[in-house]
């Protein structure tokens, strides 16, 4: 009974997740949600920057600190490892559902594309940044990262296979395609205001303070193998040369 308990823990947490990360996705390109994120009544402008700041630190840390090994090891006092990983995802869902609901709009426009047709080839080449993330953790395993694999294996008895280094398709050209693909959803857009510029740019430094931190836990799960595919494989910049 506590294995069928934790499948669906498991999936209920990422059906929380599917539904938030389409809403989210909706949110920062301006779709048809009931909230985006140039939408509703602006509140003064140093309150809208202290909230929106507060919001993305929750995000922020919740991500960086959930995710280290010590804490993991700590956290499965109390929580059983095979819901470990769901229970992360349940946390970082919330933390995303919370942005789009509290977000406070910064609407003053800095720049605007008026023609429509260069218009949509920009929301075309956002929407390609959100194909990117989501193909890109599917050729990684998609349903470990999100926790199903470990509530099945757990149901069944399985042992979770060890990790195996991989770099396939888009991870021979840059490191974390993930990322890249959630800068390219975040810059290109055919308006961009305060609001947004301020999303893209706190959100691209946590990236890359997250892909630091994630590199070395990297380094010390597969040593020499990611040592050496770091020295060929730029970070963030495909085909840019590593220092």
């Amino acid at each position: 009974m506590s294995r069928i308990i934790a499948l669906l823990y498991g999936f209920a947490s990422y059906a929380f997740f599917f539904v938030t990360f389409l809403y989210a996705l909706c949110f920062v390109e301006g779709f048809v949600v009931p909230k985006t994120i140039d939408s509703g009544t602006p509140a003064a402008l140093m309150e809208s920057l202290i909230v929106n700041l507060a919001l993305l630190a929750v995000f922020a840390l919740q991500h960086s600190i959930m995710a280290r090994p010590g804490f993991k090891q700590w956290w499965t006092q109390f929580v059983p490892k095979p819901v470990e990983r769901s229970t992360y995802v349940l946390f970082a869902t919330a933390a995303l559902a919370l942005i789009c609901w509290q977000w406070r709009p910064m609407p003053t426009v800095l720049w605007a594309v008026t023609d429509p047709y260069l218009e949509k080839v920009l929301i075309g080449v956002s929407l390609l940044g959100f194909v990117i993330v989501l193909s890109s953790s599917y050729l990684i395993n998609h349903f470990e990262l999100f926790g199903l694999q470990q509530v099945v294996n757990n149901l069944t008895g399985r042992e979770a296979p060890h990790a195996i280094f991989r770099t396939p398709l888009f991870y021979k050209f840059v490191r974390h395609p993930l990322y890249l693909g959630f800068i390219i959803a975040f810059w290109v857009t055919p308006s961009m205001t305060v609001g947004h510029l301020l999303f893209a740019a706190a959100t691209t430094a946590y990236i890359v303070i997250g892909a630091l931190l994630e590199e070395r836990d990297l380094v010390d799960l597969f040593g020499d193998d990611y040592r050496r595919y770091r020295e060929k494989v730029s970070m963030l910049i495909p085909w840019r040369k590593t220092a």
